[in-house]
């Protein structure tokens, strides 16, 4: 292993920063030392140091690195939206060059960057630009969350494809059940055949969503050097 992973689910609210968290864990558990990388956040709450995501404050509380936050997440909005209508509203355009600067700094500081995307692969940062720009701009092998609910196969599906179509490896992917439906026990077995791609872990249904409690279920060993 070495260098970075950038995370990616199949939608919002799949539970990227959860896996994220756990992973990160996961490698300090096994004495890679790790940070945590939240470049774009939106949705974000104004405090005495001014505007914080609770997803980039979550990585760094898992990291084994205490990394500036500034450089976690370097930029932060207030309007829960698409990243580029959030920077939009307050005359911001997200600079890749930016984010690049300091996820150099951040891997500087620690053997391992995991870097935490916002909603789907696809999801614009810029009039031109998308998360998957910013993951090919860092030339990160990715980690997918897959969400396994009613229409997960297709989404996981079509996401693969794109990562792979984008140049970047599928390193892994995670099976996080968020539906409890039995009819669902079916999805992790067919899709760990369509993916093509270590299980790098399978998630039981839990609505607590405790990162400390998910660390059984990785196996950090199957992430090739990244």
């Amino acid at each position: 292993m070495g260098g970075g992973w950038f995370v990616t689910g199949t939608d919002t609210g799949v539970g990227k920063t959860r896996v994220s968290c756990a992973l990160l864990q996961a490698l300090a558990a096994n004495g890679f030392p790790a940070v945590g990388m939240k470049p774009v956040a939106s949705g974000c709450q104004r405090g005495a140091a001014g505007l914080r995501s609770a997803d980039a404050e979550a990585l760094r509380t898992a990291s084994s690195v205490r990394a500036a936050y500034e450089d976690v997440n370097p930029y932060a909005f207030a309007v829960a939206t698409a990243p580029h209508l959030a920077a939009g509203a307050v005359g911001i355009e997200i600079d890749m060059g930016c984010i690049r600067q300091c996820y150099a700094r951040l891997a500087e500081q620690a053997r391992y960057v995991v870097v935490e995307g916002v909603g789907g692969w696809c999801v614009p940062i810029t009039a031109r630009q998308t998360m998957a720009d910013l993951a090919v701009a860092l030339a990160l092998p990715v980690v997918l969350v897959v969400g396994v609910r009613l229409g997960a196969l297709n989404h996981a599906m079509l996401t693969a494809q794109a990562i792979r179509a984008s140049g970047l490896r599928l390193a892994a992917w995670v099976a996080n059940r968020i539906d409890p439906d039995p009819v669902l026990d079916g999805y992790v077995e067919a899709l760990n055949g369509f993916l093509k791609a270590p299980l790098l872990g399978s998630l039981p249904y839990d609505p607590t969503g405790n990162p400390a409690g998910w660390l059984r279920h990785f196996d950090v060993g199957l992430l090739e050097p990244a």
